[in-house]
């Protein structure tokens, strides 16, 4: 431990990540003012520990004592560092790709919502993940049919992927009216958990600290690779979907 050795925040530059606070295993912040890095037990520091200070993409923190002649990385960090060096991989940390899933930006509240939603996120985030040395990809996908829904992988509607990673640990749902509409049948879409409530249209703050936990801390779910099915409920949809819009009525297909 550290008396004369402690994390001094530059506010003015901080983006309130919380990249900093959630990877401290030492107790050094405050995680009740999170992610707003508040030194709490500066004590608790480990002497020469750059840990949260190679973990932060805008460079915001330096440190009491510091004789090192370290200067923040903003984020650029080494592979095979421990958490008082990093923990990054540096190839890995130097791109984002931001993927947007979703069955219908028409008629879908909920994906119209966490359309907008995500949108607004970006606009502050991408600026930000760009001055600290980031290439950023933010893209949108309209799952139009089962093929695609295989293709990617697609568990549930709206999904967003950070770098392949969801940023919601489980899938969710609940009945969805609009695409039950869309399709004439019943289906489910997700609804996102945060602070202990559920929502439809994920919460602006929920999704800026899930994606920037899943850039700098890799917290997510990670996207299988093998071993995946096409979920009975978006079966039901597309083929509800492909019966309503039939002039038959889905009596020829």
């Amino acid at each position: 431990m550290a008396k004369t050795w402690y994390p001094v925040i530059d506010y003015l530059t901080c983006i309130e990540c919380g990249a900093c606070v959630s990877k401290c295993p030492h107790g050094v912040y405050d995680t009740e003012k999170a992610p707003s890095p508040v030194v709490k037990n500066p004590e608790a520091c480990i002497d020469h520990c750059h840990g949260c200070g190679n973990r932060c993409p805008a460079g915001a923190i330096t440190y009491v004592g510091d004789d090192t002649g370290w200067t923040p990385p903003n984020g650029g960090l080494k592979a095979g560092e421990n958490c008082c060096s990093g923990g990054l991989n540096e190839e890995s940390g130097k791109k984002v790709l931001v993927e947007y899933l979703y069955l219908d930006l028409q008629a879908c509240d909920r994906c119209i919502g966490t359309d907008d939603a995500l949108d607004e996120v970006m606009t502050v985030l991408e600026p930000a993940l760009q001055l600290a040395g980031y290439k950023v990809e933010y893209k949108k996908i309209e799952i139009e049919t089962e093929e695609m829904a295989k293709q990617h992988k697609f568990l549930s509607s709206p999904t967003i992927r950070v770098n392949g990673q969801d940023i919601c640990v489980s899938v969710k749902e609940n009945n969805c009216g609009c695409c039950s509409e869309i399709s004439g049948t019943d289906v489910d879409c997700r609804v996102f958990e945060y602070n202990g409530e559920t929502f439809e249209v994920p919460p602006k703050e929920m999704l800026a600290d899930a994606i920037l936990k899943t850039v700098f801390g890799h917290e997510g779910s990670e996207r299988s690779c093998g071993g995946y099915q096409l979920p009975e409920n978006l079966k039901h949809f597309f083929e509800g979907k492909k019966n309503k819009n039939c002039s038959c009525g889905g009596t020829c297909c």
